[in-house]
């Protein structure tokens, strides 16, 4: 069976609508997420990320289950036993001890590596925000990537990441990673090459041929590599891929028919 490019995009991006620059209100975060799970889209993960912070907040607004991304931005963690915690993200760069079965990933920075971390416990990458300072160099995230690699680290990325392909963004000063940047790195890093290339490569027919010509071993390996990234668009990502023609409609059952 081949799902071709999709492979790459499936299950990809998590929804962080609470974060900046969107940070949608509570409410309207989790109308949008309920929009999207009816709609089905195969790109996104459906997992809802929202701040230990926010839970009361959330379960005030709750009517339908979400599976959730938990941000541990307080020690003060309330009662988890009416909510399906999928994932912990952890700042700090250190694991913390939860009576939860959840897979926890540390958030890093390059210049923090090595780092150590238990058995079973992946990193985090931040790969912008809403300074230029906040974007790592190519060269970071390349170095990123390559240690994840070598020790069979899974991770996630967060921030930075609103389109496919990497762009300069005036406002900012600064050159924006591309998610597709991202996946592309991520395969040519388990091929044993250098990912930095494809990380500042702004080539958009080129990322494409190469997107469409990743092997499904490569793809697996990468995507086992690279869990999922937030973003705080559902819609974005979809329709950069969609206008690059590397997913039809995006929908499970449009995936489904291309097997």
């Amino acid at each position: 069976m081949d799902l071709g490019p999709m492979r790459l995009f499936h299950d990809l991006v998590d929804d962080a609508g609470l974060f900046p620059p969107t940070a949608l209100p509570m409410a309207e975060a989790l109308r949008r997420h309920r929009n999207d799970l009816d709609r089905g889209s195969a790109v996104l993960t459906h997992r809802f990320l929202c701040s230990a912070s926010r839970l009361p907040e959330l379960r005030a607004h709750l009517d339908f289950p979400v599976r959730l991304g938990l941000i541990l931005d307080t020690p003060d963690v309330p009662p988890l036993d009416d909510l399906t915690v999928e994932l912990v993200e952890v700042p700090g760069g250190k694991a913390v001890g939860l009576d939860i079965p959840a897979r926890q990933f540390v958030e890093v920075t390059a210049a923090q590596l090595p780092v150590d971390v238990p058995s079973g416990v992946g990193l985090k990458i931040r790969c912008g925000g809403l300074t230029a300072a906040a974007f790592p160099t190519a060269q970071d995230l390349g170095r990123f990537i390559v240690y994840c690699a070598e020790r069979d680290l899974p991770f996630k990325a967060t921030a930075g990441l609103h389109n496919a392909v990497r762009h300069f963004h005036p406002a900012l000063g600064t050159d924006r990673h591309g998610f597709l940047n991202l996946v592309l790195a991520v395969c040519a890093t388990v091929e044993g090459r250098d990912p930095v290339p494809v990380l500042r490569s702004t080539d958009v027919g080129e990322l494409v041929r190469l997107a469409q010509a990743v092997p499904d071993d490569t793809a697996e390996r990468a995507r086992r590599l690279l869990v999922s990234y937030g973003s705080c668009s559902t819609s974005t990502p979809i329709e950069d891929l969609l206008a690059l023609g590397l997913i039809t409609t995006g929908t499970t059952a449009d995936a489904e028919e291309n097997v």
